[in-house]
């Protein structure tokens, strides 16, 4: 089932931008907009990996003191 509504365009800044209807919501912060011919497509952007959100960390400039060894407990298997 297709919804439709009539939404006003905006200028925010030198951007231009729509209101987005409440139901018409995209759920987190970041979407993805696509342009085919005059027709714009905006979806929800797929969630990041925990490995793309750690790349995006920079280093720690710490120096950590050293871990001393310690005895192991013997194993029996």
């Amino acid at each position: 089932m297709t919804s439709e509504r009539h939404v006003k365009l905006f200028k925010n800044d030198r951007s231009q931008a729509v209101r987005i209807p409440r139901e018409f919501e995209l759920p987190g912060e970041d979407a993805i907009m696509r342009k085919d011919g005059e027709r714009l497509t905006i979806e929800p952007a797929p969630p990041k990996s925990l490995l793309a959100v750690l790349a995006t960390l920079s280093a720690l400039e710490e120096d950590f003191p050293p871990i001393p060894e310690l005895a192991h407990d013997p194993v029996e298997f």
